[in-house]
């Protein structure tokens, strides 16, 4: 409490009145725990954050629950979660501040000029998510990134020396960071000169060690974990009032201190004078302005922008031929790049694997660019895509293979609570994949990631998927999107016009019967073709088979009753789903009598076509469990 009142009081740089005006300086309270003290902030300063509300804390459908949350509170930048992410979306945000700042700031107009500042605990720190990002974060020299160090040395279980011996200043003094070590976290002189001096650092990123007791100023239970999340009761509560000389009943503040903490007035001026600097940069830059409002504020895509997409999905439409998901995805971003200069790439050290790097697009240092080489830190990616769209300005996508979205999942699951514009592109789909065996074959990943509220996944099964895939993934605003892509080639699937603007609804009919289908055969990705050569054998035999494409299921799932009638009927005899992954998330669409072509268990170690046979992924192995879905049946 004692550092965060002489941040917001003496430096943070925001407008109360105006919480999302776009050079503010970003808060990120990493040890989100510490809600009430962010709450209490936010109250104090101006924001549209009552005592009533105060009051509310942690009740249900609040403006103050028990963690900050982007979207509920007005002022609070980040959901920070489970600890340390937010420590890597404060780095994320600083890296966007830098490279919109390369972009649009112009001599003697410094447009985008604003610091970061994130708190964190030892709990933070003793995530490894904090290691990842701090290494990259010091790697790249974000010298407007300044973290605060709540060194109490207490977390739930008690003391944390036992636990938590690391030399934390060393450590960050070997990242690249400028450290301040032994401040007195409860001395605000001392911590006004650190907090100036880091500000002078423009070329690392600052560590202040603050050492702190916890509950100070609680006489019985300060310095202990009785403190750490449990009230301070009644009597600990008064003797507390006692020792710091507090008089004024609960929940009010005297007239003085509520005018000394105030900062609608001064954050008034401070965005008028950034509007002033806007204008005339406006006058001297036209161009550069309508971009910059576009992009950092309005978050538009530029007009015409799907231009280049339909024009490829259409020559994929007409051309057919083979070819892996992953290269028509890259295919894809090289147009793109170009045109959408919010794009900002990257991968965890599989760029040229993903196929994440458009041509000619520059890598992410001190000078710019635009990827982002993240190296072997799949976590701290999805943390600091969080922390780029939050800060706005850049659409953020990164690479990895699907399996290692097991290391980003808490990262991707943010994404999705936050409702944030992130793109991931997860290649590597399946067994397919090959002689790296069960450790790098995806089984369970898809269910995952597919039950995870608000995150929408495709799989699709050749280039004109993967391209509607992409249009949907930039258009969506309200959330993220998986592209699960494939390392093999996938067949071009021939399909009528009609069926092009069905992809967009997430499922349609990819090939249909001659008569009312007696049998609907659903399929994603590269089973897709599987299914479709199924069809083909069953109606030669004289059974009505429909094969329906199901790239993504949330898509569909937002459908209106009468598409999805229109594509899943009821009552045809059987229904068999067929994917590379675990069988049981299909079980919504097949139901219990229906069947499933899918994983049960890990995979093989082996070349990739033995091992996608061995588990069943043939021809012959979708008419085997028509025939016995239909006896199931009794059809």
């Amino acid at each position: 409490a004692d550092m965060a009142e002489v941040l917001w009081n003496g430096f943070l740089k925001h407008n109360p009145a105006s919480p999302r005006w776009s050079d503010r300086d970003r808060f990120v309270l990493s040890n989100g725990h510490a809600s009430m003290l962010l709450y209490a902030l936010l109250h104090l300063s101006g924001y549209d954050l009552s005592v009533e509300d105060l009051k509310a804390f942690r009740q249900l459908h609040s403006k103050t629950p028990g963690h900050p949350e982007y979207g509920r509170t007005p002022g609070v930048e980040a959901t920070s979660g489970p600890l340390g992410q937010g420590l890597a979306m404060a780095v994320g945000m600083a890296l966007a501040e830098r490279l919109l700042a390369l972009e649009f700031n112009r001599e003697g107009f410094p447009l985008v000029d604003h610091h970061t500042y994130v708190f964190l605990g030892d709990g933070c720190l003793m995530e490894g998510v904090s290691h990842e990002a701090a290494s990259l974060a010091g790697t790249l020299g974000l010298g407007k990134l300044i973290a605060f160090w709540d060194d109490n040395g207490i977390s739930i279980d008690g003391p944390v020396q036992p636990w938590f011996s690391d030399n934390t200043p060393a450590r960050f003094a070997a990242y690249g960071w400028h450290v301040i070590p032994r401040l007195d976290g409860h001395d605000a002189p001392a911590l006004k000169r650190a907090i100036a001096r880091a500000r002078r650092v423009t070329d690392r990123p600052s560590l202040l060690c603050c050492r702190t007791v916890i509950g100070q100023g609680a006489p019985l239970k300060a310095g202990s974990a009785s403190c750490h999340g449990a009230p301070l009761g009644r009597e600990e509560v008064a003797a507390a009032r006692k020792l710091l000389g507090w008089h004024s009943p609960p929940f009010e503040i005297p007239a003085e201190i509520r005018k000394a903490w105030d900062a609608r007035s001064r954050g008034a001026r401070a965005e008028k004078r950034w509007q002033n600097l806007f204008t005339a940069y406006a006058a001297a830059h036209p161009q550069l302005a309508d971009e910059y409002l576009r992009r950092a504020q309005a978050g538009d895509l530029p007009q015409g922008w799907e231009k280049p997409l339909e024009e490829y999905l259409a020559a994929q439409h007409r051309s057919g031929g083979v070819k892996a998901s992953r290269v028509s995805s890259k295919e894809i971003l090289d147009l793109l790049g170009p045109v959408l200069p919010e794009l900002l790439g990257g991968s965890a050290d599989l760029t040229a694997s993903v196929g994440t790097r458009w041509a000619d697009s520059l890598p992410v240092g001190r000078g710019g660019g635009r990827h982002i080489f993240y190296g072997v830190r799949e976590f701290c990616m999805g943390a600091m895509m969080n922390g780029i769209a939050l800060h706005g300005g850049f659409i953020p996508y990164g690479g990895t293979f699907l399996i290692f979205s097991d290391y980003a999942k808490s990262a991707i699951r943010m994404a999705a609570l936050m409702r944030l514009r992130v793109i991931w592109v997860l290649s590597h789909d399946s067994l397919l994949v090959g002689e790296d065996g069960p450790t790098h074959h995806p089984v369970e990943q898809l269910g995952m990631l597919r039950l995870t509220p608000g995150l929408h996944v495709w799989r699709p099964a050749d280039a004109v998927e993967t391209a509607a895939a992409w249009q949907a993934a930039l258009a969506r605003k309200d959330g993220p999107t998986c592209l699960i892509l494939s390392r093999q080639g996938l067949p071009s699937l021939p399909r009528e016009s009609a069926a092009l603007a069905g992809i967009r609804r997430g499922g349609y009919i990819l090939r249909d019967s001659r008569t009312a289908p007696e049998i609907l055969l659903i399929a994603t990705g590269s089973e897709l073709s599987l299914a479709v050569h199924a069809a083909e054998i069953l109606e030669k035999r004289g059974q009505a088979a429909r094969v329906v494409a199901m790239p993504c299921a949330e898509l569909f799932e937002e459908q209106d009753r009468d598409w999805k009638e229109l594509v899943l009927p009821h009552g045809v005899r059987a229904r068999v789903a067929v994917e590379a992954s675990s069988a049981a998330w299909w079980r919504a669409y097949v139901g219990p009598e229906g069947g499933v072509v899918g994983m049960t268990g890990f995979g093989e170690s082996g070349p990739g076509k033995p091992v996608y046979e061995y588990f069943g992924f043939t021809v012959q192995a979708v008419l085997d469990q028509v025939k016995e879905t239909c006896l199931r049946c009794g059809t």
